[in-house]
């Protein structure tokens, strides 16, 4: 039989895997590989870096899966244009399959790697995975992308309507994997990194955290929110079954996950928002850009409670509430004139769920300079939001041990002033 190769990168898992399932219905013996990608991991500062640590467990745990089968899961590591010579030279495949990603870095790549494929007679078949909807499936009449989140997750919900959810059968012991050799994986201080002991957040989800999400979702001092994030950045989990889940059980989580297809939607058609403002003249804010400011947010010492709870929790946990995300983004942007750019990266290095797209969509909501972002003069002042969300001060006296006695900083900033301050700077940068 002929072979194809099915190229996993977001998509660990073999359960409703739409680029996997076409692979193995291909009339091809299927080999799966993982890459870990040399051009990502060498940018990363940070040896100790857990959601490296995370990927490669998954890995470690989807090898397994495919060894019970009588195969095998290859893992490299390496430039992915070098990886691929030496992957054709070995399986002579007929076919690669993929799901496709959507970032700036990720579809350079795929051109890239899809070109290698081609000049060498071999097919590429990319699949939609990890979205429900991508590219130009949800678009205005006119046939324009949305930029305006309400018309866009009501045109979503009456395509979905339409179309219907498609699950994908499971891999099973028929399934037209070939027969492999186990092969040892690389290991993490082979490329650089520490292994270490992390409790990540589980794929299983409570149903009860979904029911109760729209009274919970913004109270950071309980289990509100369903922490699944992760595992859907790296697509441990399926979308299409969390949508499934959201349809039976609560519409208000069902509308969050739709945000997330249309921050990808946005980054697809609006690539310059990685890097730049989406509304072209918030680059013209003069931006403070404090290195002590920064510094004092990042740590937690801004003497605003909700926002040091915040930043030490991401510190910490790799991981901040949902609510508190918008806080502490406002502050850094309104409150202290830090330029969103520096936010945005801090939680990308820090955010265990980190996605590019949603990361640079909250961040730009955040700092008005975005796609349906909050105006420029709406600044969320840390004192109404701790009263309105964490009244009893749980949240912020768990990760502030110091709260309430002399050692816990005095505000860095005035909230009256600069509340005033944020507003006439946006004001006359935006109308000069």
């Amino acid at each position: 039989m002929e072979t194809a190769i099915f190229w996993h990168r977001r998509d660990l898992r073999t359960e409703d895997n739409a680029g996997l399932s076409k692979a193995l219905n291909s009339g091809c013996e299927v080999v799966p590989i993982f890459i870990f990608d040399r051009e990502i991991l060498d940018k990363l500062d940070n040896k100790r870096d857990a959601r490296v640590l995370f990927i490669h467990q998954e890995v470690e745990k989807l090898k397994k899966e495919y060894q019970k089968l009588g195969s095998d899961l290859r893992v490299y590591y390496g430039a992915p244009d070098e990886l691929w010579l030496k992957v054709i030279e070995e399986f002579q495949p007929k076919q690669v399959h993929f799901n496709r990603d959507y970032e700036p870095y990720a579809k350079l790549r795929d051109v890239a790697i899809s070109a290698l494929l081609h000049d060498r007679g071999i097919e590429c078949i990319g699949s939609k995975d990890h979205v429900i909807f991508e590219k130009n499936e949800v678009l205005k009449d006119d046939g324009s992308p949305y930029t305006v989140f309400t018309p866009y997750m009501k045109k979503w919900k009456l395509a979905l309507a339409k179309k219907g959810l498609e699950i994908f059968s499971s891999i099973n012991s028929q399934s037209a994997l070939k027969q492999l050799e186990a092969v040892a994986m690389p290991t993490l201080k082979s490329m650089g990194f520490e292994d270490f002991q992390f409790e990540f957040p589980s794929r299983n989800i409570d149903t009860a955290i979904v029911k109760d999400y729209a009274e919970k979702r913004d109270i950071p001092s309980v289990r509100g929110t369903s922490r699944i994030s992760l595992h859907l950045r790296f697509g441990t989990v399926s979308i299409r079954q969390l949508v499934k889940l959201a349809q039976n059980h609560n519409e208000k989580w069902l509308n969050e996950l739709i945000w997330r297809d249309f921050y990808q939607m946005i980054l697809y058609h609006f690539p310059h928002s990685a890097e730049r403002s989406f509304k072209s003249k918030y680059d013209r804010i003069p931006w403070l850009n404090s290195e002590a400011d920064f510094e004092a947010w990042k740590n937690g010492v801004t003497g605003y409670p909700i926002v040091d709870a915040g930043m030490r929790e991401l510190n910490e946990t790799g991981f901040m509430h949902n609510r508190v995300r918008m806080i502490v983004a406002s502050f850094l942007t309104k409150h202290l004139l830090i330029d969103w750019r520096w936010g945005e990266r801090y939680f990308a290095e820090k955010l265990l769920d980190f996605d590019l797209a949603s990361n640079v969509g909250g961040w730009q909501w955040a700092a008005s300079s975005g796609c349906d972002a909050a105006p420029y003069f709406r600044v969320f002042s840390p004192a109404a939001q701790e009263a309105k969300f964490d009244p009893e001060q749980r949240y912020i006296r768990k990760w502030i041990p110091e709260f309430g006695t002399t050692n816990y900083p005095q505000p860095i900033v005035e909230h009256k002033m600069a509340r005033q301050r944020a507003i006439d700077t946006f004001k006359s940068a935006l109308n000069p």
